[in-house]
């Protein structure tokens, strides 16, 4: 085991990505994926996985503030399943409640208005649903 995760923040047209450590608990930022309609480059995503050779991938799994499930929950969880059967690696949902919103106060914190477009706030998300899964003792 590697140790090495990468995290995916699903959206139709911006997905996030992050990789971390299990050892250390932290997770840095990828360059976030172009998504048309939910569906990514997927030659970037082989590319990815290529050269992190991630043990799990982590999906944020997008749920209701209640943990009820919304529309972009089910594609989400297609996504992850299509990671799997493409390249048979271990797939993980992690919930993501409130991960948008804290990427965004901390992106705003260290640069200002100027820091929160959108592929920034995407994987900066991506980077709190690794920590949040390693800090949950995973």
């Amino acid at each position: 085991m590697s140790g090495t995760l990468i995290a995916f923040d699903f959206g139709t047209k911006s997905i996030g990505a992050a990789v971390g450590q299990r050892i250390t608990g932290t997770a840095r930022p990828l360059a976030a994926l172009k998504a048309n309609d939910g569906n990514p480059d997927w030659t970037l995503i082989e590319r990815l996985l290529r050269e992190w050779q991630p043990e799990a991938v982590i999906v944020g799994l997008p749920l209701n503030m209640d943990g009820t499930e919304q529309p972009l929950t089910a594609r989400a969880r297609k996504f992850a399943n299509k990671i799997h059967g493409r390249f048979g690696v271990k797939i993980i949902l992690h919930d993501e409640r409130l991960s948008t919103v804290e990427a965004r106060a901390g992106l705003f914190e260290h640069g200002g208005y100027r820091a929160l477009n959108k592929g920034r706030i995407d994987s900066a998300s991506a980077v709190v649903i690794l920590e949040s899964f390693f800090e949950q003792g995973y």
